[in-house]
């Protein structure tokens, strides 16, 4: 493909993957502003690999990048730094609040890795092993922190141990 053509293709891409990549981007961040900033970084660092990725699954590709940006985010700081932004702007505001509200901040109260697998789980709707893959650890280790994630959940949103938590 010509020069025009490739950034054509790109700026198309870049588009559509916006829309469909921020959601995973905000729960694995757990921040609107830096699942931006990691969205933004990531189709920066795409669009410098385009032609090597244009023909295979650019889209898995953005997703592995999404992952693999958001843990070296975490590993940068030393330590995950939950805060409750969320409910502040909550109590300023007149409106009531979302449905969602309180199983996103139950999300945010988990360690990294147990949300991740969560959110790559049900939200990306992949299974153990392509999120395995994507996290670069084993099958079992995206097992176990599934489960102690989902215990936690059952428990922040006192449901019975049983009920099925859904989006």
């Amino acid at each position: 493909m010509s020069e025009p053509t490739q950034e054509a293709a790109y700026a198309t891409f870049a588009a559509a993957a916006w829309k469909r990549h921020y959601g995973l981007a905000t729960l694995l961040t757990g921040d609107a502003h830096r699942a931006e900033e990691l969205l933004q970084d990531c189709l920066v660092k795409l669009y410098v690999r385009w032609r090597r990725v244009a023909d295979g699954d650019p889209d898995a590709y953005l997703k592995r990048m999404l992952v693999n940006g958001n843990v070296s985010w975490w590993r940068r700081r030393r330590r995950e730094l939950l805060t409750e932004a969320p409910e502040r702007l909550d109590a300023r505001s007149s409106s009531p609040r979302e449905p969602d509200d309180e199983l996103r901040r139950a999300l945010l109260a988990l360690p990294r890795q147990q949300r991740a697998v969560v959110v790559l789980r049900h939200y990306a709707d992949m299974t153990e092993a392509a999120a395995a893959e994507l996290l670069g650890c084993s099958v079992g280790t995206v097992k176990s922190q599934h489960s102690r994630a989902m215990k936690r959940l059952r428990s922040t949103l006192a449901l019975p141990q049983t009920e099925e938590i859904t989006r």
